[in-house]
């Protein structure tokens, strides 16, 4: 049954800052912002956040107990305070995993615990593939494995089922004539050399997504389509990925599992997600024996919705 008397400020910890942030220049071009929150000498956490593209929030920090955590975060290449803004070049799934090696040697950390969600889940699941010596343990919700069939899920053909009435602006900002490869469409258009093409297009993308998270639409979800500056960085990131496959061959996360098979994981999934459906969490949960799959019967995609936020809290209150 759906819990509605339950806020999503009763199930995380209160709101705190950061108590340091910084820059750090990973190449000629690009230059990530990072901070730290939490108990300076608590447990490392790393922070994977979504999109690609989507950028931290104060928020996530609300996942952790601060007092037990040393929660870091960071803007992956391109998006949120990290610079340049929506740049492409140089912007790929192995330069990020870099970035994250990079930033933890930076901070002087030796092992991290490593949370992540939607497009975070891919990262954070590639990032313990290639330093499995270096992840203690995984918290995962809303798996993303980037594969064909959930791409064309999402762009294409199948959340369209569902949510129809959202998919149609979507789908119609783009001609008849191309309508058969929407994500290679609004590529093209996010790629334009003209800034308000690009917004357009941006804005459209977002949109979808944003209408699809909750089981529940929320209208101030919505409203991040509406911010352009977070909705171009946001559609043009991720479509550069998928449009690429993430750079990485099919199935190249169940293809590499066994290295990471002594790391503990819990998987927080929505029962009702349809950005990123539960058959892939399933997958990812029967290649991997020893984790725990919580399956939330009342939830979409959202970690902001509220069991999922339970769950989430739970699994890192474990790891204390």
């Amino acid at each position: 049954m759906l819990d509605t008397t339950t806020s999503l400020e009763d199930v995380l910890y209160p709101p705190i800052e950061a108590h340091e942030q910084g820059r750090l220049k990973v190449t000629e071009l690009h230059t990530i912002a990072w901070e730290r929150s939490g108990n300076p000498d608590g447990i490392p956490v790393i922070v994977i956040h979504g999109g690609p593209g989507g950028g931290g929030q104060p928020s996530y920090r609300q996942y952790f107990d601060p007092a037990a955590f040393d929660i870091i975060q960071f803007d992956q290449r391109g998006c949120g305070q990290s610079t340049p803004h929506a740049e492409l070049e140089d912007n790929n799934t192995q330069a990020l995993v870099g970035d994250i090696e990079q930033l933890r040697e930076h901070l002087g950390v030796e092992k991290w615990h490593v949370f992540g969600g939607s497009w975070g889940s891919t990262l954070s699941l590639i990032y313990a593939q290639h330093h499995p010596q270096r992840a203690i343990s995984l918290v995962l919700r809303g798996i993303f494995m980037c594969r064909k069939s959930e791409l064309r899920w999402f762009y294409q053909d199948g959340a369209s089922h569902i949510f129809p009435d959202a998919f149609e602006p979507y789908r119609d900002h783009i001609p008849t004539a191309e309508q058969d490869d929407l994500i290679k469409a609004y590529y093209a258009r996010l790629t334009s050399e003209n800034a308000e093409v690009r917004r357009a297009a941006a804005k459209e993308w977002t949109r979808w997504e944003m209408a699809t998270s909750r089981l529940f639409p929320d209208p101030e979800y919505l409203e991040k389509a509406e911010d352009l500056d977070f909705a171009v960085a946001f559609a043009r990131i991720e479509c550069h990925y998928f449009i690429n496959a993430i750079f990485v061959e099919e199935a190249h996360i169940l293809k590499q599992v066994a290295s990471i098979q002594h790391i503990p994981t819990v998987i927080v999934q929505g029962r009702y997600d349809v950005v990123c459906p539960p058959r892939t969490a399933w997958e990812l949960h029967k290649a991997l024996p020893h984790s725990r799959l919580v399956m939330v019967s009342d939830a979409g995609h959202s970690m902001g919705e509220v069991s999922i936020a339970r769950e989430l809290v739970t699994a890192t209150n474990a790891l204390r």
